[in-house]
């Protein structure tokens, strides 16, 4: 019995800090059924869960990420299942290979009618520790934030003269809720990209072309796992989080934020000191390099 009540409570935990989005399976079928889906990061994750998901409901998907190997090993699986899936081995970071993915995605199937752009980067490292790592800078934007952006321009010109589509950004909670230490190069590339969107949004909307972002909560994947306090956290499996992305796919509401993110974010703009000073404290107790130092 206490164990049934504290999975019961764990459960409420996880959908109040990472929110549940649970979309039917005839409601996704009816929303994406012969739509092409071109969706980044689908080798594992995330991408990964939403591909399969979309393509058991009818969709083209469009396999986009660097792992050739396992896009080809998702899009068989997908195939045996009775689905239909394409394998487009690409490095969002390449400014030149995006032109040539959308170049051969718009010639071979004509459009996109979404875009799930899922790819990322994750990093958690400390200013001390990044003084000749200017690169982890360069590389965390030119995945989370310049190769979207790229992608989203050069299919939005289709999008527009077709006056139909949608793009769907898979961000991170993190975007709304208070910065955190050691999460500066990560944070501030999803929020570029936040941003960016948000503002394209406005000028395309009247073209027929709408944006939803998903501001996921944890998930544990691939990315999280090299991060111990991650993994002790309440957090999604990627088929949970896949949930969240294929309602906003089929829904397409502005966004999808977990129960927790608006009241912190209100909260941490309202007392935006004492929440920088209490994430100092915790930074400077958690600290390696301080302790080593002496220092408090």
């Amino acid at each position: 019995m206490v164990t049934g009540k504290r999975s019961i409570g764990w459960s409420l935990l996880v959908a109040l800090t990472n929110g549940r989005a649970r979309i039917g399976d005839d409601q996704l079928a009816a929303a994406v059924g012969g739509r092409v889906i071109l969706v980044t990061g689908a080798s594992y994750g995330i991408g990964e869960a939403t591909a399969r998901r979309l393509a058991r409901a009818g969709a083209t998907v469009l396999l986009v990420a660097r792992t050739a190997d396992q896009l080809e090993v998702v899009a068989g699986e997908i195939r045996a299942a009775g689905g239909t899936a394409f394998v487009y081995p690409t490095n969002l970071a390449d400014p030149a290979a995006v032109e040539e993915l959308a170049r051969t995605v718009l010639a071979e199937h004509g459009h996109v009618d979404v875009l799930v752009s899922n790819a990322g980067k994750s990093i958690r490292r400390s200013i001390a520790d990044s003084y000749q790592r200017f690169h982890d800078i360069e590389r965390t934007n030119a995945v989370n934030y310049l190769g979207p952006a790229k992608l989203v321009l050069e299919l939005l010109p289709s999008m527009r003269e077709r006056r139909s589509g949608h793009i769907v950004n898979v961000s991170t909670a993190g975007v709304r809720t208070p910065p955190m230490a050691r999460w500066s190069a990560y944070l501030a590339s999803k929020s570029a990209f936040d941003v960016w969107l948000r503002s394209v949004a406005q000028e395309i909307r009247g073209d027929g072309v709408t944006t939803s972002t998903v501001y996921m909560g944890l998930v544990h994947t691939r990315m999280s796992e090299p991060t111990p306090l991650l993994n002790k956290m309440p957090g999604l499996s990627p088929e949970q989080a896949a949930d969240q992305v294929c309602t906003a796919v089929a829904e397409r509401p502005h966004n999808i934020t977990p129960p927790m993110v608006r009241p912190a974010d209100a909260l941490g703009n309202l007392l935006r000191v004492p929440t920088d000073r209490l994430f100092e404290q915790y930074f400077r107790r958690t600290d390696g390099r301080s302790k080593r130092r002496g220092q408090p």
